[in-house]
């Protein structure tokens, strides 16, 4: 029995290689790649795993990469649930540019599902949560999948008695503000398209984290900021912890990092801040790490343990 449960709907075989430098028109010879299972859920339970917490991740799995991906998460240690999909499971790559030190990121559309492989997704989610704490919607949801995905979700949660956190974007992230999750968690990108302005500095950051967590019924509000940090948002109030200082060497992954993080953090006692701090050691461990490899479980325990106290703001009459 796990005490997380993540679904991922739009998995993803993530390949990642480097080449001399990236020009037009020419042919671009490469590094041998490396491959990983990818797409949100698949990410957070895998590094749950890494940290020692017993997570399931429910997936459709379609064609040889399907095949591809789910042998990776199987080679992981990971417990995992496929559902069959007629389609193929998508692709992305990452190219590492040496010359110029930079990455170029391609992420493919996935094939959409059907209304029966949605259901069924749902059904597998509703047998793997039976005794779990937290159910987890990460990634993206594919082409043609309803937005009631995630009030279908947040039901199978209730209905489970686990805490839902959502992790998603566009359409679908709003519309978790009103399912009744426990978290959600937005990026300064997705903040700003949730309340339809650009956010120029902190004060404007703070505001709006405010106004959306207000506006829906979402226990917590976490926001990913990057080199400016992350904020937390309850009912007592808002904090912002600091951003850990690292040299990136283009990892991704790292927002669905810091949900690992957090729900790592959670499980072992924490408070819901020093959880969102240890995601965020948990994410900024990912930016170390080439292309989509995984943080390393010993980096993430190693900057929480050295990183800054988060400073704390009561909460407005009006929250």
């Amino acid at each position: 029995m796990a005490d997380v449960v993540t679904l991922c709907l739009g998995p993803a075989l993530d390949s990642t290689t480097a080449t001399d430098r990236v020009e037009p028109g020419r042919k671009l010879r490469c590094d041998i790649p490396r491959h990983d299972a990818g797409g949100g859920g698949i990410n957070v339970a895998r590094l749950l795993h890494a940290l020692g917490k017993q997570a399931v991740v429910v997936f459709p799995a379609g064609g040889s990469t399907g095949r591809d991906v789910a042998e990776l998460v199987d080679a992981s240690g990971t417990s995992f649930h496929t559902v069959p999909a007629s389609g193929a499971t998508r692709q992305s790559f990452c190219i590492n540019d040496r010359a110029a030190q930079v990455q170029y990121r391609f992420v493919l559309p996935g094939t959409p599902l059907s209304s029966a492989e949605q259901q069924a997704c749902l059904d597998a989610l509703t047998t793997e949560a039976t005794g779990a704490r937290y159910v987890v919607l990460s990634g993206s949801i594919p082409e043609g999948v309803p937005l009631d995905i995630v009030g279908r979700v947040a039901d199978c949660a209730r209905a489970a008695g686990c805490r839902l956190i959502v992790d998603t974007s566009g359409a679908a992230l709003r519309q978790s503000l009103w399912v009744g999750a426990w978290l959600i968690k937005p990026d300064l990108e997705e903040l700003e398209d949730l309340v339809g302005r650009r956010l120029t500095n902190d004060a404007e950051i703070d505001e709006a984290a405010r106004d959306v967590h207000h506006s829906g019924n979402a226990d917590v509000l976490l926001v990913s900021l990057a080199e400016r940090g992350a904020l937390v948002v309850t009912r007592q109030g808002l904090t912002r912890i600091a951003a850990f200082q690292v040299t990136p060497a283009g990892g991704s992954g790292t927002g669905d990092s810091m949900i690992a993080g957090l729900i790592c953090g959670l499980l072992e006692g924490l408070d819901v801040v020093e959880a969102a701090r240890f995601g965020a050691a948990a994410g900024a461990a990912a930016l170390t790490r080439p292309g989509t490899a995984m943080a390393d479980p010993a980096e993430i325990r190693r900057l929480f343990a050295t990183g800054t106290v988060p400073i704390r703001s009561p909460a407005l009459a009006a929250s």
